[in-house]
């Protein structure tokens, strides 16, 4: 008897500290933006990331074994509780503007769409960084620096030449497709392939919306 009660206090134990973990892993992803704009009674629906055989999956049901982590998309067009009035938003015509125009003439991408892409992931900040580790003006992950060839994803050059390169594959991805590309830049290509769409992440979602706002407004301006 004395040994069944001790298997059930240590199989509780154990659940416990899987629960534990798993909750702190959660935290270190949190964005930093308000994570809804719904009531707080609304049921959120969460987005679980994890990684199997170096592939990194994005799912809405999380895995059987293995560590997970709770993840939410992080940028400055992401936040649902934005008072931002989208269409009027002051837009930046100049900023950055030899880099812009050279990396999208260098991969054939819209130099307004890489504009809209820069306001939505920073808003032109270059300084940028993001809780999960996102840097720079186009927000580049340390694993996407990497597999685009970006040594120092901090200087605004060569994280606007990574940025738009992997830009431009997402687009030769989902042939030439600027609505599912922008939702892949956001919430990954796999995410886009599972929905066959837009992911029904709502973070995702009105970061699609925003950018299409942003990439008419600086096509009107005729960015070059």
């Amino acid at each position: 008897m004395y040994d069944k009660m001790r298997l059930y206090w240590s199989a509780k134990c154990i659940l416990a500290c899987g629960l534990a973990l798993a909750g702190s892993l959660s935290h270190a992803e949190e964005m930093a933006q308000s994570p809804s704009g719904a009531s707080a009674s609304t049921p959120k629906p969460k987005i679980y990331k994890y990684v199997r055989s170096g592939v990194t999956t994005f799912s809405d049901i999380p895995p059987i074994k293995g560590a997970y982590i709770i993840f939410t998309p992080s940028c400055y067009a992401c936040n649902l509780t934005s008072h931002i009035n989208w269409q009027t938003t002051k837009l930046h015509l100049k900023a950055f503007a030899d880099y812009i125009s050279s990396a999208a003439h260098k991969y054939a991408v819209d130099p307004a769409l890489v504009r809209a892409i820069i306001h939505a992931e920073s808003n032109f900040n270059a300084s940028a960084r993001s809780r999960k580790g996102a840097i720079g003006l186009m927000q580049l992950m340390p694993g996407t620096a990497r597999e685009v060839g970006v040594r120092d994803a901090s200087v605004p050059a060569h994280n606007i030449e990574g940025g738009v390169q992997y830009l431009a594959g997402l687009l030769s991805q989902f042939r030439g497709n600027i609505t599912l590309a922008t939702a892949a830049y956001n919430a990954g290509p796999g995410a886009v392939e599972k929905y066959g769409g837009i992911p029904p992440y709502p973070e995702t979602q009105v970061y699609v919306q925003r950018v299409k706002v942003l990439h008419e407004r600086y096509k009107s301006e005729s960015i070059q």
